[in-house]
């Protein structure tokens, strides 16, 4: 497959936040046919849903040849391995990556949608993909009203 860039988003409510963010960025690195090319900040952002546990929330940019299919099986695969376990629909998680978009690829099926439908409804997206995306600044910057946020100290992963 030709190389696309695809866009993630990272998010963690559950136990030490900042480190399975890392690790979860380190495991990408690792990740055969892909490259990571740029992550974001990363951010502390209000629940949505039944959680009340505030996430942290980042972005990267991969250059990849992996199918989006393929993707989802590589981040499902690190979701368990962070110790994330099924659960009910928005609530608290170890570990949660979401695949945004991959290349010009649109497809829905019962387990994965590309682009990500529920994206463009999302503010506490916007920023992190802001940061890795010139599409997502233009975006972001259109956006009212802005999304809570807080600049996390240790920045990025």
């Amino acid at each position: 497959m030709k190389p696309v860039t695809a866009l993630l988003l990272l998010g963690a409510n559950l136990g030490d936040r900042a480190r399975t963010l890392r690790r979860a960025v380190a495991a990408l690195r690792r990740l055969e046919g892909c490259r990571v090319e740029k992550v974001s900040r990363v951010y502390e952002t209000a629940p949505v849903g039944p959680s009340r546990a505030p996430y942290l929330n980042m972005s990267a940019r991969l250059r990849t040849t992996r199918t989006p299919l393929g993707l989802l099986v590589e981040f499902k695969t690190l979701e368990a391995a962070a110790g994330r376990r099924p659960s009910k629909r928005w609530g608290a998680r170890v570990l949660d990556i979401d695949l945004v978009s991959h290349g010009t690829t649109r497809r829905r099926t019962p387990w994965l949608s590309v682009p990500h439908p529920l994206m463009k409804e999302r503010l506490f997206a916007a920023q992190p993909l802001a940061d890795v995306s010139p599409s997502w600044r233009r975006r972001y910057a259109a956006m009212k009203p802005a999304p809570r946020k807080v600049k996390m100290p240790h920045g990025r992963p």
